[in-house]
């Protein structure tokens, strides 16, 4: 297919793609790894396209105020993925990329490009939800932060305005006794996950003392499990983690389509929840 006619304005700066982004009609591309497939089939017409992939002000990976990370939205996978700051302080956003694609599609593809697509079985929402993070957006006339579980809204849904560039992720470290996994079962061909599983666990004097866990592709919108909290105060062995895996199924209505039925990936979601779990706690200790 060949995409609708639209006009095409690249971006010299962040306050000329703020300007730009505020007119109707109009979409952003990054990466456009996610954007191209839907222009190219017409699920999208936009009138403008609106590109940011250039500008400097988005990108990189540094240590933020506080115990934090800031990763900029136009950051692709690729340097998340090879960001030594990452490797040691948040391993899982390390972890999950690799999860994310092909070579590439890692090389192109941009961590907030991803995040505001929002496309239910993408990996790294689940990872953001599990870590607490935090996302800036920001307007020609004012920047907002949004928390990760206030951000996703629905499939393909977040909590941007039409005029909102999201520019920046802040991600707390991962702090020592705390340990982190990812564990998924993808779609063979696209690569997408059918069940996506993100845990945070943090240990001390050998009782779990705090537990997130969080879903990617069981779901309409990736979402936090209540599940993990029944860790909490347990020793994190094997008896403990499998009920508060087999409990991640309890209330979820859980996607049906062609490639897994729901009570498939409600099983899946049990699986990648208890190896996750145990993984993270392993790290922990």
């Amino acid at each position: 297919m060949i995409p609708a006619a639209f006009e095409y304005t690249r971006a010299r700066s962040l306050a000329d793609a703020l300007k730009a982004v505020g007119a109707k009609n109009t979409k952003v591309i990054c990466g456009g790894q996610s954007l191209i497939p839907l222009l190219r089939f017409r699920l999208a017409q936009p009138k403008r396209l609106v590109d940011i992939a250039h500008l400097d002000a988005l990108r990189g990976i540094a240590r933020g105020k506080g115990s934090g990370v800031r990763i900029g939205a136009a950051t692709t996978y690729r340097e998340v993925l090879e960001s030594k700051l990452l490797s040691k302080n948040v391993p899982l956003l390390a972890e999950v990329a690799s999860h994310i694609g092909d070579l590439q599609l890692r090389n192109v593809g941009t961590i907030g490009g991803g995040l505001a697509h929002a496309d239910p079985a993408a990996d790294m929402p689940a990872a953001m939800l599990a870590l607490g993070a935090t996302f800036v957006l920001r307007s020609a006339r004012a920047v907002r932060t949004v928390a990760a579980h206030a951000f996703f809204r629905g499939p393909f849904e977040t909590a941007m305005k039409p005029s909102e560039l999201l520019i920046e992720i802040h991600v707390p470290v991962t702090t020592k006794g705390t340990g982190t996994a990812y564990e998924s079962f993808e779609q063979a061909a696209s690569g997408y996950s059918l069940v996506g599983a993100a845990a945070v666990v943090a240990r001390a004097k050998g009782k779990v003392v705090a537990a997130r866990l969080a879903f990617a592709g069981l779901a309409d919108t990736p979402f936090l499990s209540n599940a993990a909290d029944q860790l909490v105060g347990t020793d994190g062995g094997t008896e403990a983690v499998s009920r508060a895996a087999r409990a991640t199924a309890t209330g979820v209505r859980a996607n049906g389509d062609i490639h897994a039925s729901a009570e498939y990936r409600l099983h899946l979601a049990t699986v990648a929840a208890r190896r996750a779990l145990l993984r993270a706690i392993d790290r922990a200790s």
